[in-house]
């Protein structure tokens, strides 16, 4: 799939088929991650893959609502330092989004759904993830084949409309 197309394909997926991912396809998408940008290339992150069930479903118990990562062929924990200001700490969390967006859009180059998820109950997810102290998970990115329908571009998204959101110049618009 192309660039555009996987940007387009791409969804939140929350049921995955029990097929697993082949590591060289992982690797490539763990790859995407791994060359995101970062502020001043500081690269901030350090990625986990869990694929073992019993941790996953472990893991499903660090944000409300995440139980269905239980299913997914892979779940990347998206693990950054524990910053010492809240603008490292921001820089950081902006870092870790490019990577996470970039991750996402390589598994739906290769028809891979992704799902993301937070993660609240750090202490769970240093214990589940081995952490050390000094790192907090930010994010989960769950992995797999989508179980409903596979991904292909989406023609007619739910989004708002292209000049209600792209400003030209200056904003423009109604008042809220």
């Amino acid at each position: 799939m192309d660039a555009w197309n996987a940007v387009t394909a791409r969804r939140q997926v929350r049921s995955f088929t029990d097929e697993t991912i082949a590591d060289d396809v992982l690797h490539r998408i763990l790859e995407a991650g791994r060359r995101a940008p970062s502020s001043r290339n500081s690269q901030p992150w350090d990625l986990v893959v869990v694929r073992d069930r019993e941790q996953l479903e472990r893991l499903s118990g660090v944000w409300r609502g995440a139980s269905w990562i239980t299913g997914s062929a892979a779940t990347v924990a998206i693990v950054l330092p524990v910053g010492d200001d809240e603008r490292s700490r921001t820089m950081m969390r902006f870092d870790a989004g490019q990577l996470a967006v970039q991750m996402m859009i390589a598994a739906a180059g290769f028809g891979i759904g992704s799902g993301q998820t937070a993660c609240e109950d750090q202490p769970l997810a240093r214990e589940v993830l081995g952490l050390p102290a000094d790192r907090e998970c930010a994010s989960l990115i769950a992995l797999g084949y989508p179980a409903d329908r596979p991904l292909r571009p989406i023609s007619k998204p739910s989004r708002r409309a292209f000049e209600d959101v792209v400003h030209f110049d200056q904003w423009q618009g109604m008042e809220t």
